[in-house]
C-alpha cells in the first residue's frame, strides 16, 4: 500500500509556493502601492492616497513621447518578429532544407547570448558601417531578440499538429502556398499568437538594447523610467511602471478571450 505524503513535505511545498508568490507578486504590489502615494518621495507603505502621480504621467510630454515611441517600436517588432519567426518555425519543423539544424541554432542563439553582448556588438557594427543609431537600429535589435520566442511557441504547437492534414490538402488540389496559408498556419495560430504576445512585451519592456542603441532624439519608456530613477526619482516612476504592468495584464486578458490562456500555455 502506498503511504501518504509526509506532513513535512506538504509543509515544505506550501512554504516553497508561498515564497515564490511572495517574491514574484510582492514587488508588483509594492510598486503599485507607491504609485498611489500622496507624498513626494518613494516610500512604502504609501503616505496617503492620491492619483497625482498618474496625472503627472498622462500630462507629461516626456513620458507621453517615450510611451508613444515604445508603442510604435513594439508594434513594428511584433509584426516583423511574428512574420519571420512563424516562417522559420515552419521551415525548421519540416526539416526539408539542408542545414536546418544550423539555421535553427542561428535564429535561437539570442536566447542564450547575453543581451548586453549583442547590444554592444550591434552598436559597434552599426556605428562603423551606417553611422548614428536610429529607430531602425532599435527595430532590428528588438526583432532579433524577439524572433526566438515566436519560433519556440510556434514549434511547440506544430509539434502536436496533424501533418497528414497538409497532405490531404495537397491531395485535394491545394498548392504548396495554399496548403501553408489554409492548413499549416491555422493549426499554428495559437503558437503564433503567443509568440506575438511575447514579442510585443519583450520589445516594450526592453531596456538594455534600448540603452545602447538609442539616440538623443529617441527615448523609450523603460529608458525614461531608468533616467528618472537615476537623476530625480519620484513616485511617477512607480505610476509609469504600474501602467506597464496593467498593459501586460490587458494583453493576457485579450489572449485569453481570443484563444484561451490554458490552450495557448498548453
Amino acid at each position: 500500500m502506498v503511504k501518504g505524503i509526509p506532513v513535512s513535505i506538504k509543509i515544505f511545498a506550501v512554504a516553497y509556493v508561498a515564497a515564490i508568490i511572495l517574491f514574484v507578486i510582492g514587488p508588483l504590489v509594492v510598486v503599485a502601492g507607491v504609485s498611489f502615494t500622496a507624498g513626494d518621495y518613494i516610500t512604502f507603505p504609501p503616505q496617503g492616497t492620491s492619483l497625482r502621480w498618474y496625472e503627472a504621467i498622462v500630462t507629461s510630454p516626456v513620458y507621453l513621447d517615450a510611451a508613444w515611441t515604445s508603442l510604435k517600436l513594439a508594434v513594428l517588432v511584433t509584426i516583423s518578429a511574428t512574420v519571420i519567426g512563424a516562417a522559420m518555425a515552419i521551415v525548421i519543423h519540416r526539416q526539408r532544407l539542408p542545414g536546418t539544424t544550423f539555421i535553427a541554432g542561428i535564429f535561437l542563439a539570442p536566447l542564450v547570448l547575453p543581451t548586453i553582448v549583442f547590444a554592444l556588438g550591434l552598436l559597434i557594427a552599426w556605428s562603423s558601417y551606417w553611422g548614428a543609431t536610429s529607430l531602425l537600429t532599435l527595430w532590428i535589435g528588438h526583432t532579433v531578440i524577439a524572433i526566438p520566442y515566436v519560433i519556440r511557441t510556434t514549434l511547440a504547437v506544430l509539434a502536436t499538429s496533424d501533418k497528414f492534414l497538409e497532405e490531404a490538402g495537397r491531395t485535394l488540389g491545394a498548392g504548396p502556398w495554399k496548403a501553408i496559408f489554409y492548413v499549416v498556419l491555422p493549426q499554428a495560430m495559437q503558437g503564433i499568437a503567443a509568440g506575438a504576445f511575447f514579442a510585443f512585451n519583450i520589445s516594450f519592456d526592453e531596456a538594455i538594447l534600448s540603452l545602447f542603441l538609442r539616440s538623443p532624439e529617441i527615448m523609450t519608456l523603460p529608458i525614461q523610467i531608468y533616467t528618472q530613477l537615476e537623476f530625480s526619482p519620484d513616485p511617477s516612476i512607480a505610476a509609469a511602471s504600474t501602467l506597464m504592468i496593467l498593459l501586460t495584464v490587458i494583453m493576457i486578458l485579450i489572449i485569453d478571450r481570443l484563444f484561451g490562456i490554458q490552450r495557448v500555455a498548453g
